[in-house]
């Protein structure tokens, strides 16, 4: 399976420990699915050129991530502010003069030539690229994260571009949960998977529902489970074509990332 990852790159800053851990939801799901066990593993997106993305860049080849088409920019990495609070994470804004805020990634010819020789192309609400999807789906399968971040605006404009689609559903109840769904099928998305916290997880491909619970670990933080647990379905479901057996190997992986500081590790003093 070869899976190419779409987006955004930051370094989360633990204030309370001044250290950071190399992050963004694109990045981890790249870093996540080589664990997996992917074949191939590459980031796209733009990388500023100063000394967060070399260490950036040297974690995601040290984790064997490509980086053929990735960016470089002026500038300096968007480093959000973090501190654990009961193992959950809260968000404190950074600069606002970063690459990632002041610099957005445009689709070349060239890139969908490239995209198009990978099995996925997965991307989310922080990649900046929605008005691109339509030429990135016409190469390749599309996954998509909405987070949290969704309504009907947002997902009738990109969910008739999107294969699988993930949505972080905690607040929403059993019943948007299957009004979600039923929505994301009907515009479009063959698979869709709704996390739900500590209850675990739903996945549907129109046909049927399956159901998924949490591993139980003794977790440290949360950072990042959500991209494990996107990165572990994708490997295992676009390899086996079974939704239980990837729904099960994504909880795995979820919960192994919550014994992780960071994302995937890799923290380094601020």
């Amino acid at each position: 399976m070869k899976l190419v990852s779409l987006g955004d790159n930051v370094c989360d800053c633990y204030l309370d420990e001044g250290v950071f851990y190399p992050g963004g939801q694109a990045v981890n799901v790249a870093v996540d699915a080589k664990r997996s066990g992917a074949e191939r593993s590459a980031y796209l997106g733009v990388l500023a050129d100063d000394d967060r993305a070399t260490y950036l860049r040297d974690c995601m080849a040290k984790e064997g991530v490509e980086l053929d088409r990735a960016r470089c920019a002026h500038g300096t990495t968007a480093g959000p502010g973090v501190r654990l609070v009961n193992g959950d994470r809260q968000f404190f804004a950074g600069a606002r003069d970063t690459v990632a805020h002041l610099l957005g990634l445009r689709i070349a010819r060239e890139d969908l030539e490239y995209l198009s020789g990978f099995d996925v192309c997965h991307t989310t609400n922080e990649a900046g690229i929605d008005h691109e999807l339509a030429r990135i789906h016409q190469a390749v399968t599309v996954s998509y994260d909405f987070s949290d971040s969704f309504d009907d605006e947002v997902l009738e404009r990109v969910c008739p571009n999107v294969d699988i689609a993930f949505f972080s559903t905690a607040r929403i109840g059993a019943d948007g949960i299957d009004a979600l769904i039923e929505k994301a099928h009907a515009l479009g998305c063959k698979v869709v998977v709704a996390t739900r916290g500590e209850e675990g997880s739903t996945c549907s491909d129109g046909k049927t529902r399956h159901e998924q619970g949490i591993c139980q670990v003794d977790a440290i933080d949360t950072m990042g489970a959500g991209d494990s647990f996107a990165a572990a379905f994708l490997v295992r479901y676009l390899d086996t074509d079974d939704i239980a057996q990837a729904m099960a190997f994504a909880a795995e992986r979820a919960a192994h990332t919550c014994t992780l500081r960071g994302a995937f590790g890799y923290g380094k003093r601020i």
